[in-house]
């Protein structure tokens, strides 16, 4: 059975994904993680389901830090179902919309946007929600015209 208060803990951890993600504490999004958990990322655009399978919180870590190359992101979360699994965990989609902002090379800015969904499996360590497998699968791919405030983004001015 998954409580209002079992719900409510879920739903913080996967909005706090999205925030350190958009943050860059890429160590912090692996504590999200169970020690032996599960991220499952496409190949886009070659490839928009979960392919790229990265296990351990060090893999999650390399495979999160490609971000790096991308100054501004902001991760949405649109929608949040979450269900028991019969095994005293509990399994969730997320819905949402993963921005990431570029400069390109001839002078422009570009926004490629990922809506997204996540397939989630949550699980309790040392008293706390964490993610035991979680899985990309990109929906739709949408790239256009941005402008933004130079440095904006992870709290720079």
């Amino acid at each position: 059975m998954i409580t209002a208060v079992d719900r409510a803990e879920i739903s913080e951890l996967v909005h706090r994904y999205a925030h350190l993600v958009d943050n860059r504490e890429i160590g912090a999004v692996a504590e999200l993680f169970m020690d032996a958990g599960v991220l499952v990322l496409p190949d886009p655009p070659a490839e928009l389901g979960p392919v790229r399978q990265y296990a351990g919180r060090a893999q999650i870590v390399r495979a999160l830090r490609s971000l790096s190359g991308i100054p501004v992101t902001l991760h949405a979360v649109l929608g949040l179902v979450v269900d028991p699994d019969g095994a005293g965990g509990a399994v969730g989609s997320v819905a949402g919309a993963a921005h990431h902002v570029s400069d390109r090379p001839d002078g422009t800015t570009a926004d490629l946007v990922w809506y997204l969904r996540y397939a989630d499996t949550y699980r309790r360590e040392d008293g706390r929600w964490r993610i035991f497998r979680r899985a990309l699968q990109i929906e739709w791919i949408e790239t256009r015209p941005v402008r933004h405030r130079r440095g904006s983004g992870r709290g720079e001015s």
